[in-house]
């Protein structure tokens, strides 16, 4: 079995754990009625629609 020649210092151990923790930037859709910015599957905070419908009244 092999044997390290040196201990692996906290910090290189550490920023190797901390790669699996980064956070996904969300994904983005446009809304078909309003044209900006919303997440796919979410009611659009812009126009309140979703799926061809009017979910929330917004003004």
């Amino acid at each position: 079995m092999a044997v390290p020649k040196k201990k692996t210092s906290k910090a290189k151990t550490r920023s190797r754990r901390a790669s699996s923790w980064k956070l996904a930037v969300p994904s983005r859709s446009v809304c078909p009625r309003c044209g900006s910015a919303k997440q796919p599957h979410v009611v659009c905070g812009n126009c309140g629609w979703y799926k061809n419908r009017q979910a929330i009244d917004v003004d």
